[in-house]
């Protein structure tokens, strides 16, 4: 099933960037990772980086407790693993595919990485800086903008936190 998604919006993907068949797949695996911070201990939150070709370059998850790390969230690392890949630190064309909407740190750090396009699942209205709280990704005030789109398989990112949470108390 193809999702197509808006942006906050509400407008199609702008003109250069297809509406992309493989944005579930690309979510899939972002929930796979997600799954493993879930059995870690972790908040469950999952990333991947996609290249401008639809390649997945990195996949993380969240870490930040393992790692005894404050910025080992799951979008950092997956920044982090791409820009080694590639070898460089801007990521032009590529996408930052995450389980739950960005908080401002790795918003910031997409921003940074001149990704194309963010591409998230659910919405977070305590932290998101891409949609809920502030509009990083967007600021014009900033020398790069990304492209956001949301509500990508929604309900299976949603769930995966509130069973998590719902598990501790």
């Amino acid at each position: 099933m193809v999702t197509r998604c808006t942006d906050p919006a509400g407008r199609l993907p702008r003109p250069g960037l297809p509406v992309n068949e493989d944005r579930d797949k690309w979510m899939r695996a972002a929930l796979r990772e997600a799954e493993k911070a879930a059995a870690a201990g972790e908040i469950p939150v999952g990333a991947v980086v996609v290249s401008p070709s639809g390649e997945i370059l990195s996949r993380a998850h969240n870490r930040p407790v393992a790692d005894k790390d404050p910025t080992a969230h799951a979008e950092m690392i997956a920044l982090r693993k791409a820009a080694k890949k590639v070898g460089n630190y801007r990521l032009p064309g590529c996408r930052l595919v995450v389980t739950i909407e960005p908080c401002p740190m790795c918003a910031g750090a997409a921003v940074l990485a001149r990704v194309e396009e963010i591409i998230y699942g659910a919405d977070d209205p305590k932290t998101g800086a891409v949609r809920s709280l502030y509009r990083i990704a967007s600021d014009s005030r900033l020398n790069h903008r990304a492209h956001v789109i949301s509500g990508v398989l929604t309900a299976e990112c949603a769930a995966l936190l509130t069973e998590f949470f719902r598990s501790r108390r």
